[in-house]
This record gives structure tokens, sequence and C-alpha cells, in this order.
């Protein structure tokens, strides 16, 4: 076993995991990452609160070792300007 420490970057603020959490493979903690972002992304982006959601993962001697990253970009078309 492994100990994984998931820090989460929302539009420039920086929250760094303290506590690690244990998994049996890179590709187990890969899992957890991606679901974390996915979850974050779902309460955050479509609020506005956020436009960018990044989950990096550090190992136990404090590299990283893998990136998720999840986005929203909305982009209103010329013709879009008729419903202002």
């Amino acid at each position: 076993m492994s100990r994984f420490y998931f820090d989460v970057r929302e539009d420039g603020k920086f929250i760094s995991a303290e506590e690690g959490l244990e998994f049996e493979s890179l590709d187990a903690a890969e899992h957890e990452a991606t679901k974390d972002a996915a979850e974050i992304g779902r309460d955050r982006l479509p609020k506005g609160d956020a436009h960018e959601i990044t989950v990096e993962v550090r190992d136990e001697h404090g590299e990283r070792v893998l990136t998720v990253t999840v986005s929203m970009t909305v982009r209103r078309e010329a013709c879009a300007l008729a419903y202002a």
C-alpha cells in the first residue's frame, strides 16, 4: 500500500492535503482523483464558482505523480448577441 496526497486547485486557489490516503496502486489513486475532480466540478463549475478544477496527486515523497483537470468553457456565438 502506498500513501497519496490529493491537492486541489480552483482558479488560482490552492488547497494542500495534509493527510494522505492509502491505495494499492497508482491506478487506484488515479481513479479516486478523477472521481474527486468530477464531483468538485459538478458542484462548482455550473454555479460559476470556478472555471477549472485540478486535483494534483503526490506520493509519500511529496513528488507529483499525476494531475487531473476538469473545466467548463461557455462560448456565446455572434448571433446570440440579439438575445442579450
